[in-house]
């Protein structure tokens, strides 16, 4: 599994700040005073329970960070730590699986073990997450995607995860796609669905942009009347499968290009069922803002 530079830039700053807020400027206390400055170990990453890996791209960085940070402050850390990886992004997990090892200074391995864990528990969560929802709609044609429904500042990360998972980005800002909402149409109250769709395609062409225009509709007729504008995606929001079902049908009538996207209420109970309607896209915000944390831990030697 690939990451983008961008996710690795956006990774880099929640680790300065996580070392930040776990160490200021006294450092880890703690290990200071109990362990020698002298001493080494090995220890190893392991599953607890099945999912799928995410964040183990991490490791490295968090520890290298720790490393040049107390250099920085002038500690006595010098040594790098070494890691070993046996598993990558994206791979199944099982209870037990060895997923990494890590050999240095016992006070910096101890430093960094938290972050390391903070990352792999909530990256790893988020794809096992998207691997269930990925695995309900298999055999349709429906693809899985996440939402801006993200943490401050870890959406990269998040969204990298649902990758992880076997899911889809959606846009991943306000900068990169046109997505007309409720709250747009609502606000001009003077203005049909198409009509909002043809302005925002203007708006494009007039600084040109290629990039794609969605819009949100709640009832079916919405849905028939944006059609006539022709739009990338139309977002059918809290439909029943009878009504996307028949959405489909009026796609494949009157836009076959369209594709179509159904959000709202989507649950591992009913994601089947949403996906055998026929419609190409499913979002679910569920996938990065609710997915429970992944329990992997450290296993340590005895260093008695």
């Amino acid at each position: 599994m690939s990451i983008d530079p961008t996710d690795i830039e956006s990774a880099d700053a929640i680790i300065a700040m996580a070392l930040e807020e776990d160490l200021r400027d006294r450092g880890d206390l703690t290990s200071q005073a109990t362990i020698p400055s002298s001493q080494r170990a090995e220890v190893r990453i392991v599953a607890r329970e099945a999912g799928i890996l995410s964040g183990v791209v991490l490791v490295d960085r968090v520890y290298r960070a720790l490393v040049a940070r107390d250099a920085h402050n002038g500690g006595s850390t010098t040594e790098p730590v070494s890691t070993n990886f046996l598993l990558a992004d994206g791979d199944e997990l099982l209870p037990g699986n060895h997923i990494a090892s890590i050999a240095g200074p016992v006070r910096v391995l101890l430093s960094g073990e938290r972050i390391v864990l903070n990352f792999l528990i909530h990256l790893s969560g988020i794809a096992t997450r998207t691997g269930d929802f990925v695995r309900r709609a298999a055999g349709s044609r429906a693809v899985i995607l996440d939402t801006r429904k993200t943490l401050p500042g870890y959406r990269a990360l998040q969204k990298y995860a649902v990758r992880c998972g076997g899911g889809i980005n959606h846009r991943m800002g306000l900068f990169d796609g046109i997505l007309i909402k409720d709250n747009h149409l609502a606000a001009q109250q003077d203005q049909s669905a198409a009509k909002c769709v043809q302005t925002a395609c203007e708006y494009l062409d007039q600084r040109s942009l290629s990039l794609p225009v969605e819009v949100e509709v709640t009832t079916l007729e919405q849905f028939r009347d944006c059609l006539n504008a022709s739009p990338e995606i139309v977002l059918l929001d809290n439909m029943r499968p009878a009504e996307l079902q028949r959405a489909v049908g009026l796609r494949d009538e009157l836009a076959p290009d369209t594709l179509l996207e159904a959000s709202g209420g989507v649950t591992l109970e009913n994601v089947a069922c949403i996906a055998g309607t026929g419609v190409d896209r499913i979002s679910i915000g569920e996938l990065t803002h609710s997915a429970p944390a992944l329990d992997i831990g450290c296993d340590w030697p005895d260093l008695s």
